[in-house]
């Protein structure tokens, strides 16, 4: 009886299948980021903000359609590379976006290049993916750990504290994120109080939070994101280690997305990042203001990486004129990419494939809705070494 089912499969493939004609006018973007599991709220934020910015062109550039196909990284790098092969090779993308997990992008680079089909990362901050990983596929929005840890080390030991806890994420940005820090922190002065790292998806933090509170540091640097990074900071309060050590961050620690989960214990908390929601320019001002009037509360920084992300994929095509067959000039097109982002002007350092940042320092504050980022100094613009 194989008839029936051979019926609905074809039925089923032409109900899905857009027109020949329409199929060969739309451009076909994989968007892979972590729709379940601890990093799902980072996923989330940034699928709106790649959507929202999509949204604002009518989802057309060079007179072709974009068409997303989604898929779920799951935070793990054996999913998301067989979630990008699958869209490789049959789904037949043109680009690939997203990508949270550093592993994942790690595992994704010599598959991409291999295909010949650009990635256009919106997280994945380690650097190894643009310096010895890096290949000509690979094209990374978000940037390095060492553009935000670098020079907020440096900060941290002539404003902050020359006693300083580091904990990070047991995972490769993670330690990058902290060996950055302290490369910076140590060399201007400060003094390491002690060093863990955690795994990902942790139920409690009361056993590092006890090591934190036996090392009496002055200040404590920390990276954890997600879910991770609230549960982190709820305890931090719990603990009352908020009223004895300063809490100087990385930026994923107080994302405004995540800052209405957490104990108001933490005002004051310094961050470093590249992107305060109350910088004053008109991109950010419409950045923002779509933002709330689609989704009724404020961005978080996953949110404007995906708006990024999307801008620089859009900013390409125009320049090919939508034709993505030409792999060279498409490369071409994507590496020469800039426009006014958000966050200040917006561009890839050529060496690197890297995006160039400006790097702000900002502080938690008591705000008319709840607690917010302000920013607090504008520390440079930034390219990763790339070595």
């Amino acid at each position: 009886m194989p008839t029936r089912p051979l019926f609905l499969s074809a039925l089923t493939l032409s109900l899905l299948s857009p027109p020949a004609g329409a199929q060969a006018s739309a451009v076909k973007i994989g968007v892979i980021m972590p729709f379940s599991g601890v990093y799902a709220s980072i996923g989330e934020e940034g699928w709106r903000g790649l959507t929202l910015y999509l949204d604002s062109i009518g989802n057309k550039v060079a007179g072709r359609a974009l068409t997303l196909v989604r898929e779920d990284e799951e935070a793990d790098p054996a999913v998301a590379l067989r979630k990008a092969s699958k869209l490789i090779s049959a789904d037949r993308v043109d680009l690939l976006a997203g990508v949270v997990l550093t592993p994942s992008a790690y595992a994704l680079a010599p598959v991409v290049e291999k295909a010949q089909v650009p990635l256009v990362v919106f997280n994945a901050l380690g650097n190894g993916l643009t310096r010895e990983r890096g290949n000509p596929y690979v094209f990374r929005a978000s940037g390095t750990g060492w553009q935000f840890s670098h020079p907020f080390g440096r900060y941290v030991a002539g404003k902050v504290s020359k006693n300083t806890f580091l904990l990070g994420a047991d995972y490769s940005f993670g330690r990058d994120s902290v060996a950055d820090f302290k490369a910076s922190y140590t060399a201007a002065g400060g003094k390491v109080a002690g060093e863990v790292y955690t795994p990902l998806g942790s139920a409690d933090f009361s056993p590092y939070l006890a090591r934190i509170a036996a090392a009496k540091p002055d200040a404590l640097y920390a990276f954890l994101s997600g879910s991770d990074a609230v549960l982190f900071m709820k305890q931090f309060v719990q603990f009352g280690l908020n009223k004895t050590v300063k809490l100087a961050v990385s930026g994923e620690m107080v994302d405004e997305k995540l800052l209405d989960s957490v104990d108001r214990g933490v005002a004051g908390a310094l961050s470093v990042g590249p992107w305060v929601q109350d910088l004053d320019n008109a991109q950010n001002r419409l950045f923002v203001g779509a933002y709330r009037k689609k989704y009724g509360d404020a961005p978080g920084v996953f949110a404007l990486r995906g708006w990024d992300t999307a801008h620089v994929i859009v900013g390409a095509l125009k320049k090919t004129g939508g034709n993505v067959s030409d792999k060279a000039a498409l490369l071409a097109a994507l590496r020469g990419v800039t426009f006014p982002s958000p966050h200040g002007n917006f561009r890839f350092d050529p060496a690197t494939q890297n995006v160039v940042h400006n790097i702000y320092v900002r502080q938690v504050v008591v705000g008319a809705g709840g607690l917010t980022n302000k920013t607090v100094t504008f520390l440079g613009s930034y390219a990763d070494p790339g070595k």
